[in-house]
């Protein structure tokens, strides 16, 4: 009869010792994550199905908060203009990225200097970039008004307006682009020439070689910055919250889902509305990455791997 080891062997004395030091010093770090990370999970959810003000104590009320959130005009509206965001600023966002990354891969005399100065402001605290925006947007002496008066256009209200108040996030949104220029500039750096040189034997002009060479090898890092710039575009809040006193105006128009979140929470006091909404958004973003990730992840050239 034959006897075979079992796979599952003892841990040695030293192994042990290993682990019980590792555990030691860990300790800290797995309290930390466990009190500050996965209670706040956990007590949200339950927080959601209930009817807590903070001040006082909660009481189980099922899901009337989702439902309410069904009835919720405000709610619906901070989800359009979240979406409206998303949809624009984050493809835009890519598009200005990836050109600064095309200009900023030319080999040209001081490029560090101006990849510097191109990243600068992604590094600039989000609060202190929107109080400068709030200059640049004023309709009577802002920058970007009187640069169009200079042409002879005549400027619109911006943030004082609700038909360009969401342009005007857009249009900001683009400013803060050096971290992903980085990214994509890493990628294009990336390429390998002898590619670029066949093409060019080929007969190949930019555009081709720009679809068929520099588009396939980029993907992983424009497949990154769209799924990273999705779940950020659904949870922009602090510059939005700085230009409109935390009230989403003018007449809502600027009301994103984080500032209604926030206000429900922070505000009114409704704790477990505001926990209600965070799941649903959790559940949003987790819907649209699958989405992305089934229809565009098989599109993504990894280098041959």
């Amino acid at each position: 009869m034959t006897t075979y080891p079992s796979q599952r062997q003892r841990w040695t004395r030293q192994a042990r010792h290993n682990f019980l030091w590792g555990l030691l010093f860990t300790f800290p770090v797995i309290i930390g994550l466990l009190w500050f990370m996965l209670y706040p999970i956990v007590i949200s959810f339950y927080y959601s199905f209930t009817s807590y003000s903070i001040l006082g104590r909660y009481k189980w009320i099922g899901a009337s908060n989702y439902l309410a959130l069904l009835e919720d005009q405000n709610f619906w509206i901070s989800l359009y203009n979240t979406a409206y965001f998303v949809i624009f600023a984050v493809p835009l966002g890519i598009i200005v990225g990836l050109g600064l990354a095309l200009l900023l891969n030319i080999k040209v005399k001081g490029m560090s200097v101006y990849r510097t100065v191109f990243y600068l402001p992604s590094i600039v605290p989000a609060v202190a970039s929107a109080v400068v925006w709030a200059y640049v947007f004023n309709p009577q002496y802002g920058v970007l008004n009187n640069l169009l008066r200079f042409f002879g256009v005549m400027g619109p209200g911006w943030l004082a307006s609700p038909e360009w108040s969401k342009p005007a996030l857009i249009v900001m949104s683009t400013w803060g682009v050096g971290s992903l220029m980085i990214i994509l500039l890493a990628g294009l750096q990336d390429v390998p020439q002898e590619l670029y040189d066949a093409a060019l034997v080929d007969g190949a002009t930019w555009w081709p070689r720009f679809r068929h060479v520099t588009i396939p090898f980029i993907s992983p890092h424009l497949f990154f910055t769209l799924v990273t710039g999705l779940i950020g575009g659904f949870q922009y809040f602090t510059q939005v919250h700085v230009l409109t006193n935390g009230q989403g105006g003018p007449a809502r128009s600027t009301l994103v889902y984080s500032l209604y979140l926030y206000q429900n929470a922070f505000q009114f006091f409704k704790m477990g509305y505001a926990s209600a909404m965070a799941w649903i958004l959790l559940v949003i973003v987790v819907i649209c990455t699958a989405l992305v990730f089934r229809n565009l992840a098989g599109r993504v050239y990894y280098g041959g791997a």
